[in-house]
């Protein structure tokens, strides 16, 4: 067995089903065990469970349908990158010393470089600052650091033992909670607890039209929700990603964001379960319904799922192009489903005519610790 472990030698993926495990395991038993494929554990390969997914089901579309011949592609480039941060980097060698510098500027004890801030002038002065947080492209990396190079060459990549302290330490996490609250405020959006839950905040509004034409800032998310899974804040990604998905592909309030969130965001959580329930419920609402790409395998399409109101196109992605707002009709069907799971509808949290801030809608979790059932061109770009 030693021998056998020994020779064991990792192999890159090279298609974009080696690097998806999300539908390989599709049971109600699977989703309440809550299986994590953050490490390699599979006796069977995610391409090979793949495979047999694909030949025991029925294609969705007729060959000779008009449909069939025009088909999106999911992007390998996501793909891969988001199979190497789920089972932590497999390939990574740890080259630089480690000094704790992540951990080092949490702590307060050393600035950001190059621009000499530390973390509590941010805290407590960059809130609501939003032109400053848009336009400053160097504190990213230190506020969401990974084990992977951004665009500033002077913040360093995570290692596993500055992980482990981080965790480990009260005031490092206090502080990245705060980080977390100061971007999503930036975001239009309000953190609601300390288990995650999260909102539309009162000035959504204003902050998502700005949020749906600063594409930037789709890395950055990238960035934030990958830096939630490595500080131990993994239960922070699902209701996050929830709220992104019903405003981009439900409400179609960001509509630029829908490829992103549906290429990206959702692959940040490792529990395959939780993306399934994430990519059923994109699927319930997305349209054309027969175009939606991130599964589930044909079969199961078949049983799953509605086709409630949503937007009257493809996917925004990151072409610009304006997805047509969502019909009363669609607002209801979300309502509905939304309060049937315990969650404020989109009024509670919207004044179209310009009052007050109410109850914000948004992505709160439920007693199983689940988010709720309801509530184009594709650029790929190297990570911030």
């Amino acid at each position: 067995m030693g021998n056998l472990m020994g020779n064991w030698r990792y192999k890159e993926p090279s298609t974009v089903e080696e690097c998806d495990s999300t539908w390989g395991s599709d049971s109600e038993s699977d989703e309440q065990a809550g299986e994590d494929d953050s490490g390699i554990s599979e006796s069977v390969s995610p391409s090979e469970t793949a495979r047999r997914a694909d030949s025991a089901d029925m294609p969705l579309q007729p060959p000779d349908s008009p449909e069939a011949g025009i088909k999106m592609k999911r992007s390998f480039y996501a793909a891969r990158d988001l199979y190497k941060y789920r089972h932590s980097y497999p390939n990574n060698k740890e080259s630089r010393p480690n000094e704790y510098r992540n951990l080092r500027f949490y702590l307060n004890k050393i600035p950001l470089v190059p621009d000499g801030i530390y973390i509590e002038e941010i805290l407590t002065k960059w809130r609501g600052d939003y032109d400053k947080l848009e336009h400053n492209h160097t504190y990213i990396q230190w506020l969401f650091p990974l084990r992977e190079q951004g665009l500033n060459y002077y913040a360093q990549e995570l290692t596993q033992e500055e992980i482990k302290e981080f965790q480990n330490t009260r005031e490092a996490r206090r502080r990245f909670q705060q980080a977390y609250a100061l971007m999503l405020d930036f975001y239009g959006i309000k953190l609601m607890d300390k288990s995650g839950n999260v909102s539309r905040a009162h000035n959504w509004q204003e902050r998502f039209q700005h949020l749906n034409e600063s594409q930037h800032n789709y890395l950055r998310l990238t960035r934030i929700l990958k830096s939630l899974g490595e500080l131990g804040f993994e239960a922070y990604k699902a209701p996050l990603v929830r709220l992104l998905l019903e405003e981009a592909v439900c409400r179609a309030t960001l509509p630029n964001m829908q490829h992103s969130a549906l290429e990206y965001y959702v692959y940040t959580v490792r529990l395959p379960a939780q993306r399934r329930r994430l990519l059923r419920y994109a699927r319930q609402h997305y349209r054309p319904q027969h175009a939606f790409i991130w599964g589930p395998p044909p079969k199961r399409q078949a049983g799953g799922g509605g086709g409630g109101g949503g937007r009257g196109g493809g996917g925004g992605g990151g072409s610009g192009i304006r997805a047509p707002a969502p019909s009363p009709e669609t607002e209801r069907k979300c309502d509905g489903e939304a309060e049937s799971e315990g969650y404020p509808g989109p009024a509670a949290g919207r004044d179209l005519a310009g009052g007050g801030e109410g109850r914000a809608t948004g992505a709160k979790l439920g007693p199983d610790g689940w988010p709720g059932e309801c509530g184009g061109e594709y650029i790929e770009t190297v990570p911030l």
